[in-house]
């Protein structure tokens, strides 16, 4: 049920029936407020899906809004997906990053770690991010941060984010035309493209990394590349997520040519799911390939066939693909004796 991208099956089953933290890290892009260039969430209050995502994950209702978030083809957020092997096999914990939202989650008992960000600003008009400082405290937070469980699955929920990674990725050299995966079934490449090429108009031969990240990035990228070169391989950590996950991994790799370092990444890996490695419009693969270091990536071997739900259909037609670590969550409940049969129960009982 848990499939190879790259590598070998050695590092997840070593993983078989260990405890798990299970990590998010949230954020907000002013990018997301372009009209039509993402449907993770509600139109008019895409800020709030972070927020939403993550009072559902923990406590299975949302209380900053009515109703859970989904796009306006009706396409329920990953969230669910995740919720689901959380009641089936819970998590040990669940802590969740604020790297700058709109608004804060209404969680009263959860570990939520503040660092004291403001969202990033639209990528066209300059993102206006203290990367440097960003990446500090992230490695700082890396270097001090004790997991008391086995391992990390580190999930993400950032609407807009494929577009802020893809551009991230085209700043910092790679060729990536056709790779970063959407929300959309159908991709909108004329409001992606050009918000990326405005962006990239505002980047300067002279310009170091930290400068381009500050440009053209989001938080959540530079913040878990400086995380995962903080724990420096002392604690194993999946990173649950698809195309924008790869960037994190980009963003090591080009960090780690500037200041002419090397990363052991025997305990890294990337885990996302069968709707990122099948779509045609993105190619994981290959962005993971295009790290000079080696990273064990799968994919979780799910899908909603065995559902009548015309919301649930929509992802096995292509619409939101992954998201809120929901393939990192499916990889944790296979490891643990879940099926799809129990999955898809549990998810569609959410629903009703």
């Amino acid at each position: 049920m848990i499939k190879n991208i790259t590598g070998n099956i050695d590092f997840i089953e070593n993983l078989r029936g260990k405890k798990a933290t299970f990590m998010l890290a949230l954020s907000n892009t002013h990018t997301a407020n372009i009209p039509g260039i993402t449907q993770a969430g509600i139109p008019g209050m895409l800020h709030l899906t972070p927020t939403l995502d993550s009072e559902f994950v923990c406590l299975g209702e949302v209380r900053s809004l009515d109703n859970i978030a989904k796009t306006p083809k009706g396409v329920p957020t990953p969230a669910l997906i995740t919720r689901a092997v959380h009641l089936l096999h819970p998590y040990s914990r669940v802590e969740l990053l604020d790297l700058g939202l709109e608004v804060s989650p209404k969680i009263a008992y959860a570990k939520i770690h503040n660092f004291d960000m403001k969202p990033s600003r639209r990528i066209d008009d300059g993102a206006g991010i203290e990367a440097m400082e960003i990446f500090q405290k992230a490695v700082a937070f890396g270097q001090n941060y004790k997991c008391q469980d086995d391992y990390i699955i580190l999930g993400e929920s950032v609407p807009s984010g494929t577009t802020t990674a893809k551009a991230t990725a085209m700043a910092l050299g790679y060729d990536v035309e056709n790779k970063f995966s959407s929300s959309f079934k159908d991709v909108p490449d004329d409001i992606r493209t050009s918000t990326i090429n405005d962006a990239l108009k505002r980047i300067k031969k002279d310009d170091d990394i930290f400068n381009t990240l500050s440009s053209i990035s989001d938080n959540m990228l530079i913040f878990n590349a400086g995380f995962i070169l903080g724990l420096n391989n002392s604690t194993p950590i999946v990173l649950a997520g698809g195309t924008q996950m790869a960037c994190v991994l980009l963003v090591v790799n080009s960090i780690l040519k500037q200041m002419e370092g090397s990363i052991e990444t025997s305990n890294l890996s990337l885990c996302t799911t069968k709707w990122v490695n099948e779509d045609k419009n993105s190619d994981i693969e290959a962005l993971i390939n295009m790290c000079d270091f080696k990273v064990n990536t799968y994919y979780s071997d799910f899908d909603f066939s065995l559902s009548d739900h015309p919301a649930l259909k929509l992802y096995d037609e292509g619409e939101a693909k992954e998201g809120v670590g929901a393939g990192g969550a499916l990889m944790y409940g296979f490891l643990n004796g879940l099926s799809k049969e129990m999955i898809t129960a549990k998810v569609e009982s959410f629903l009703q």
